[in-house]
């Protein structure tokens, strides 16, 4: 019976380990972030060197840019959407390509972001003119729905 309670506690402590050695591998990436957090979700961690994430709004500066009525075009995701990491390799690019400057505003670090603007799914594309809402596209499209959206409503 004690050889079995040895190996139990084994076995707990190199999950303990396993855990701890993992928390801090992730601290120490999400160190200086662009989301200006001290934690991170593992799933946002693993999206902090991607070049289709780059472009992040914070809550705050969003807020201001539309509190002074300016025009915005806002992906909103989450860090583990599977919905999203199939969207965003399409319309990042596509963003760019079309020099449409879209900001990511990340819910699954800013969760108050769901109902201060009245997501209900994720991807969610918006456009806001003047500050106020213009325009939503949900859920997954296709590479030439985004184009027409982009056209029809980011384009100057």
């Amino acid at each position: 019976m004690k050889k079995v309670i040895i190996f139990l506690a084994v076995i707990v402590l190199l999950f303990g380990g396993i855990a701890i050695i993992t928390s801090m591998q992730n601290s120490q990436k999400a160190e200086g972030n662009m989301f200006k957090k001290d934690k991170l979700k593992p799933a946002t961690v693993d999206l902090l060197d991607d070049p289709n994430y780059q472009n992040v709004i914070l809550p705050d500066d969003l807020k201001e840019k539309l509190d002074n009525k300016e025009d915005v075009t806002v992906y909103f995701y989450a860090s583990d959407c599977v919905h999203c990491k199939r969207t965003t390799p399409t319309l990042a690019p596509l963003a760019k390509d079309m020099d449409v400057d879209m900001v990511q505003f990340n819910l699954l670090e800013f969760q108050q972001g769901w109902n201060d603007y009245n997501i209900e799914a994720t991807p969610t594309l918006v456009q806001f003119k003047n500050g106020k809402e213009e325009a939503r596209l949900v859920g997954e499209q296709s590479k030439e729905d985004f184009e027409a959206f982009f056209n029809e409503y980011a384009k100057e």
